[in-house]
């Protein structure tokens, strides 16, 4: 059975809980989507049960910090475990092709060199184009350019060994030109920054985000059967679950989400 770990659900500003990334997991094995702003990813990953020595494929969606910094973290602590005989295999990064030289700049300045020279050699780079396939863990993952309006970005699709149609979105609204990976999904992984009866408040859409209603609306008309929203504010952590389902549910009538980080579910 693959298992969905969600390990941060905040946005950018959030210091409630961790930035927005998550694991799925098959068997032993674990994918991870994004690392969090810094070394809390650590923190996250060890309050999972998810060991580094689990982890040999990452994707990372686009260069914010809040999603590429625990990525620095990533690299290093896993290239000392291979300096230290500790981790076994190689270790593969997946991202679009612009990101990766940004990526390699970031570790040159802040990591050090005996853990950097495993790159190329243990610590391997894919470079993806739109609509790229790859296989990881079994499974087949198409990856796709969401077309941001603020940093080149990328999601992906990828078929659930019984066939559902699982889907992660990226952090931005649903484009129509998403619409090939997204209706019908089985599965939906959309961001909602905040309540629509606080967009005055957080004001999302100057941000490039959405609300709870703007994403189930959306979710609906898609015909996707299940949504899980986040990628939030985290003034309202504490109760962010019963607000927005309460706010979302009378526009969207599959099964709707709102995490907790470290949640999990059953695909």
């Amino acid at each position: 059975m693959e298992e969905l770990i969600i390990l941060g659900t905040g946005n950018a500003n959030a210091v409630r809980c961790y930035n927005t990334c998550f694991a799925l997991r098959r068997g032993d094995e674990y994918f991870l989507i994004d690392a969090g702003g810094g070394n809390g990813i650590l923190r996250q990953l060890e309050d999972a049960g998810i060991p580094l020595t689990g982890i040999h494929h990452i994707f990372l969606s686009h260069e914010h910090t809040d999603h590429l910094l625990g990525m620095v973290w990533m690299i290093r602590m896993i290239a000392a475990a291979m300096r230290q005989g500790r981790y076994e295999g190689n270790l593969h990064l997946y991202m679009h092709s612009d990101l990766v030289e940004t990526l390699l700049t970031i570790v040159r300045l802040t990591v050090q060199g005996k853990f950097v020279r495993l790159i190329g050699e243990r610590i391997l780079f894919h470079p993806l184009q739109d609509g790229d396939t790859v296989e990881i863990l079994g499974g087949r993952y198409t990856f796709f350019d969401i077309q941001s309006g603020k940093a080149k970005q990328y999601g992906f699709l990828t078929h659930l060994p019984d066939g559902k149609k699982f889907v992660f979105a990226g952090d931005e609204p649903y484009r129509a030109c998403e619409r090939p990976y997204v209706e019908g999904a089985d599965w939906l992984l959309h961001e909602a920054f905040c309540l629509y009866s606080e967009r005055e408040r957080f004001r999302p859409y100057e941000k490039f985000h959405t609300t709870v209603k703007d994403a189930c609306e959306m979710a609906e008309g898609l015909g996707v059967k299940r949504l899980i929203l986040y990628h939030t504010e985290d003034k309202h952590y504490q109760n962010r679950k019963e607000l927005y389902l309460a706010e979302g549910r009378p526009y969207f009538s599959g099964e709707l989400y709102v995490p907790y980080d470290l949640e999990r579910f059953a695909l």
